[in-house]
This record gives C-alpha cells, sequence and structure tokens, in this order.
C-alpha cells in the first residue's frame, strides 16, 4: 500500500482494458512504483482523461467493445486538453500496419500482448521520462511567452505614454488646444475604417495601419515647440511673414521625429507615419497646402486623414483668432473643401460618420 505522499507525488497511469485479467496484472507490475487507475472501456477512459486529475500516460488496448482504442487515442489527440497525454497502445495485433496506424493517430509506442513486465515497466519509464523533459519545455515556453507578452505590454505603454507626453508639450504652448490630440487621434480611428473596404484605401488601411494611425496622430503638431509665442498665441490674424514662420512648425515637426529615429538606428514604423503625418497634414488635396505643394495621392493617406480631423477640431472650438463653430457649420465648410481642400472620398466618409465626430468632441471638450 503506497502512503499518502507517494499517491500524490508518484506519476498516474492510466490503465485501458476490456478484460479485468490484465488490468489486474498491469496494476500488479506497475503499482510499487506509480500510481495506477484503470477503466473497463473507452468512455470510462475518456472521463477519467478529462478529470480534475489528469493521467500522466495511458495504457490503452485497442480491440475493445464500444470506442476501440484507436477511437479513443483519436478523440483524446484532438482535444488540448488531453493531446499531450502520451498513449501506448497494448495489442495482439502484430501487424505493422496496425502499428503504423495507431502511430499516425499520436501513440508514443506500442506493446504486444502478452505484457513482459520488464518490458512494461521499460517502456512506461521511458514516456514518462520523455513527458517530464516535455512539460519542462512546455512550462519554461510558457512563461517565457508570458514574460514576453508582459514586457511588450510594458514597453507598449511606456511608448504611448511618451508619445501623448510629446504631443502635450506641444500643446502647452498654445493652451486654447486643450485635448486637441486626443479629439483628433480618435477622429482618425473612427475615419479609417469607414474607407477599409473603399478600393482606393483597403490596400492601404488594415487594422495594423489604423492602429499606427492612432497611435502617431498626437505627434502631428510637435513641431510647435519651435514657434515664437508672439506668432503661436497671436489673437489676430498673421502677417505674411508671421505666416511663414508658422508653417515651419510642419518641417520642424519631421525633424523632430527623423532626429529621433536616428538616435535609435533603425525604422520603427509608427514614427514613419507620424513624421509623414507631421510633415503632411496641412498639404491640400488641390496642391495649394504646404510646406511641399503636394497633390492628390501625393499626399499621404494618413497626412490626408489628419487634414480633415485637424481642421474639423479647429472650427468647432475656440482659438486665439476666432470663436467656435458648430458642428453644423463646420460640417458645410468641410463640405465645400471636397475636392479642393481635402480628399473627396475622405470627405464622403467623414459626412458618414459626422455624428461619431461630434460625440467624441463631446467626450474630449475642453473645460
Amino acid at each position: 500500500m503506497t502512503d499518502a505522499f507517494d499517491f500524490v507525488t508518484k506519476p498516474t497511469v492510466l490503465a485501458v482494458d476490456d478484460a479485468p485479467d490484465n488490468l489486474a496484472l498491469i496494476a500488479n507490475i506497475l503499482q510499487s512504483h506509480y500510481r495506477v487507475k484503470v477503466a473497463p472501456n473507452g468512455d470510462i477512459a475518456l472521463k477519467l482523461a478529462h478529470g480534475a486529475s489528469q493521467p500522466d500516460l495511458i495504457l490503452l488496448d485497442i480491440m475493445m467493445p464500444g470506442k476501440d482504442g484507436y477511437e479513443v487515442c483519436r478523440l483524446l489527440k484532438q482535444d488540448p486538453k488531453t493531446a499531450r497525454i502520451p498513449i501506448i497502445f497494448l495489442t495482439a495485433k502484430t501487424d505493422e500496419a496496425d502499428e503504423e496506424h495507431g502511430l499516425q493517430l499520436g501513440a508514443a509506442d506500442y506493446i504486444t500482448k502478452p505484457i513482459s513486465p520488464p518490458i512494461l515497466l521499460a517502456r512506461v519509464k521511458t514516456q514518462l521520462e520523455n513527458k517530464a523533459m516535455a512539460d519542462f519545455l512546455w512550462d519554461q515556453n510558457s512563461v517565457l511567452e508570458q514574460e514576453v507578452a508582459r514586457r511588450t505590454r510594458e514597453l507598449t505603454r511606456i511608448q504611448d505614454v511618451t508619445i501623448l507626453a510629446m504631443g502635450a508639450l506641444a500643446e502647452t504652448r498654445d493652451p486654447e488646444t486643450g485635448l486637441h490630440m486626443r479629439r483628433t487621434q480618435n477622429y482618425v480611428k473612427t475615419l479609417a475604417p469607414h474607407l477599409q473596404s473603399h478600393p482606393r484605401f483597403k490596400t492601404q488601411l488594415d487594422d495594423q495601419t489604423i492602429a499606427m494611425l492612432y497611435k502617431s496622430a498626437p505627434l502631428h503638431d510637435i513641431g510647435k515647440v519651435g514657434i515664437p509665442d508672439r506668432i503661436l498665441l497671436k489673437p489676430g490674424k498673421l502677417t505674411p511673414e508671421e505666416f511663414e514662420q508658422m508653417k515651419a512648425h510642419t518641417s520642424l515637426g519631421a525633424q523632430a521625429i527623423a532626429n529621433a529615429e536616428a538616435l535609435l538606428g533603425e525604422p520603427v514604423d509608427f514614427l514613419i507615419m507620424a513624421k509623414e503625418i507631421a510633415l503632411n497634414h496641412h498639404e491640400k488635396w488641390d496642391g495649394s497646402g504646404y510646406p511641399s505643394g503636394l497633390a492628390e495621392d501625393l499626399i499621404p493617406t494618413s497626412a490626408r486623414l489628419m487634414a480633415l480631423a485637424d481642421v474639423y477640431d479647429a472650427l468647432i472650438n475656440r482659438r486665439v483668432y476666432k470663436e467656435p463653430m458648430s458642428h453644423a457649420v463646420a460640417c458645410e465648410i468641410i463640405w465645400r473643401g471636397r475636392g479642393n481642400h481635402f480628399d473627396p472620398d475622405i470627405v464622403d466618409a467623414f459626412l458618414a460618420v459626422q455624428s461619431q465626430f461630434e460625440n467624441i468632441a463631446r467626450r474630449y471638450a475642453d473645460s
């Protein structure tokens, strides 16, 4: 009789055979080394295999009434909960085709009847040692995967906070922009999925790209940190000379992000996108924008999306040089900009989701 400690720590072997004499023989051979469970048919074997205390190895007779050993093996191997339990077939069959069939189903080994105690002990020991090593590697891989996932989440959070901090730095220069960066990134995140099925955009706006758009958007005005207060905070209309200086925030922002890329020493997808947004979000569909006078599809898609989001937010919120407009008036102005200021298809998408823009504006409203 095994004591309680051995009962818990010894590996468990499940013997499955419709012949009681065979089960008694197997139990007698193994019980001094292992905890032994027995099942007289396939259904009971499956129930025990799925129980709270799973066996570490299964000795499985092939020729049984009801579910035969092959069927039980197939069911065990197709279920992720039991697929890793090694199975040794017990059989009087000696045909190579039968053995090959069992191995193809996922069995680890074959023992022919009548059972030889030394062979049974040796085969069971080998398979349990193999399983112990496999379990160790499985656990190590699982721990490693969890740690990688944890570190990835941590780095992503740090990255996101850094981006928001950099975007907020630009906004501190212009106190009336408030939650502008949070609103615009959500506007873009709302617009982009609506365009995913559009023929012009379906190859450009996959889910990963949209996620990068959302992450990159807060950096669109980072270049404002380089604009003098007398221009950035001027309550009236800018002179032509002042406007030229204001336009430089696009190039300053792109250069700041490019410098960050250079420090990293390798390209980073979201920084590439942030750079193209910062540089080009004031370009216009008809080529009359700045800094490069790009037109139509020469303007990166990310910048075309941000152009509309940025203008909408500027229209509906107070600025040092203007009072806020209503949502309806902003929609009318954007509609009038279709095909000259904005990409026509992006305007159409905006009009389709304009109520969501209005909700975002309310959710992140400036106090």
